[in-house]
């Protein structure tokens, strides 16, 4: 989704493209769903983990085979044009017409109100009262207005994120791990085996599930190869051992996280189980100083986020496609931004976060059946569309060996199809009416695309 200029020159390394993996893949999720994860699994720790594994698993096969992607065109980048590249012009709209209508303004939504959530938790206010609600919608402004005003300090302010990101997730798997083999508390959490119940058919589907929020942000990467050095060898690379080392990060936090603290405090606890967790290891000072640290980290993402939000339209009109191309390809002379795609981004980011809450933070839903987890629903969305374009690039990649050709792209369609049962089994009735409106958005963005059809 994010559009670059083809002309940018090749200046970054091979450490500057993990660091920028990294940076782009680490955000809120670990915090966010490391306690849904213990919730789904019934506090049965190895299975977490294990959920963990295959998540990561997932995400580092599938980012394998967009980086072989990403170098076959060198002047393409984003998804979205790899889906032009191998599906044609009228998939590659399809799908950048549900980037910039449902998975962005979405998951952009949700990262919102997780800022606030653990701005709650470090002021000790409700977490989906009007208070929660308020700083959401000011993050969520404030993201934009970063974005849309000043690009330049919106880039400043991620990169500066990204080493904040690591602080908290670092000295919670070290000295949580440490803890928790000198006082037993880890030994414990890891043999106690479920210690409460589960509420779904399969947990270790539904924690996989979980774990897809925490790794999203993967595909963005490979908007990098323009300016990549020997992109060829650099980008696989990059993108094979940043998702590597967020995996492994993840799974150490998550280990540090079951040694400071009993693993039924952290579900006991809630949104306020992490906090325990640091303060408990760090001391109620440190604790609070490293969740400064986690509220920035999630802020770093947040603007990431809203970074594609801003830019979905224009990806849309700057192929003459999509409502109004005229109006949301005009780019600003003063701030060299989308202002018009901006707004529109938005718009439909405020209009996710008010169905969030509606649907999932209020003691009776507003929509009734139509109620999902908007955090989870449509990255898995995102896995089924990976799906026509490892097929077509199977078959169109003929001077590629064959690992990379058949192997690598196979064991990817597997890992997708495997995320859809996981949410099926996971979101169960949820993901029927979660269709219901993704066929409605995707119809009224079909109109748009044959009535403005060039010819």
């Amino acid at each position: 989704m994010l559009l670059m200029d083809y002309e940018l020159q090749k200046k970054y390394g091979l450490f500057t493209a993990i660091a920028m993996v990294i940076g782009i893949v680490i955000g809120s999720g670990v915090f966010f769903k490391a306690e849904k994860i213990l919730l789904a699994t019934g506090g049965d720790l190895p299975l977490g983990i294990l959920a963990w594994v295959i998540g990561g698993m997932i995400m580092i096969v599938c980012a394998y085979v967009f980086a072989t992607m990403a170098t076959r065109y060198e002047k393409v980048n984003g998804v979205v044009d790899y889906a032009e590249a191998t599906m044609g012009r009228g998939y590659a709209y399809i799908l950048g017409w549900f980037m910039t209508t449902i998975y962005y303004p979405a998951i952009t939504s949700v990262l919102a109100w997780v800022s606030a959530r653990y701005t709650c938790v470090l002021l000790g206010w409700d977490i989906v009262g009007a208070e929660a609600m308020a700083i959401a919608g000011f993050y969520l402004v404030g993201s934009y207005a970063l974005n849309a005003l000043s690009p330049k300090l919106a880039g400043k302010f991620q990169v500066s994120t990204t080493i904040i990101k690591l602080i908290p997730l670092i000295l919670m798997a070290i000295l949580g791990t440490i803890t928790g083999l000198s006082n037993g508390v880890l030994v414990k959490n890891f043999t106690s085996g479920v210690i409460a119940d589960v509420s779904t058919a399969n947990p270790l589907f539904t924690a996989v599930v979980a774990t897809a929020f925490a790794y999203e942000g993967w595909i963005i990467a490979t908007s990098i190869n323009a300016e990549l050095k020997d992109a060829k060898k650099n980008l696989p690379r990059a993108l094979t051992f940043g998702t590597m080392f967020v995996a492994l990060i993840y799974i150490l936090y998550y280990t540090g996280l079951a040694g400071a603290v009993e693993n039924s405090v952290i579900m006991e606890g809630g949104e306020t189980g992490a906090k325990i967790a640091f303060s408990t290891v760090f001391s109620n000072l440190g604790g609070s100083v490293l969740f400064v640290f986690v509220v920035i980290s999630c802020l770093g993402t947040l603007n990431g986020l809203m970074l594609g939000c801003t830019r979905g339209f224009y990806s849309l009109a700057a192929r003459d496609l999509g409502p109004q191309p005229h109006i949301y390809k005009n780019i600003d002379a003063n701030t060299n931004m989308p202002t018009n795609s901006a707004i529109m981004g938005l718009l439909f980011t405020a209009g996710w976060l008010l169905y969030f809450f509606g649907a999932n933070l209020v003691p009776e839903s507003w929509f009734g059946p139509f109620s999902f987890d908007s955090s989870e629903l449509p990255i898995v969305t995102l896995y089924v569309m990976y799906i026509p374009i490892f097929i077509m690039m199977m078959i169109k990649e003929q001077s590629l060996g064959g690992f990379k050709r058949f192997i690598m792209p196979t064991l990817a369609i597997f890992a997708c199809i495997f995320m859809v049962i996981a949410a099926i089994y996971a979101h169960r009735w949820a993901v029927l009416y979660y269709l219901i409106l993704f066929i409605v958005v995707m119809a009224v963005g079909g109109i748009f695309y044959f009535t403005k059809k060039p010819h």
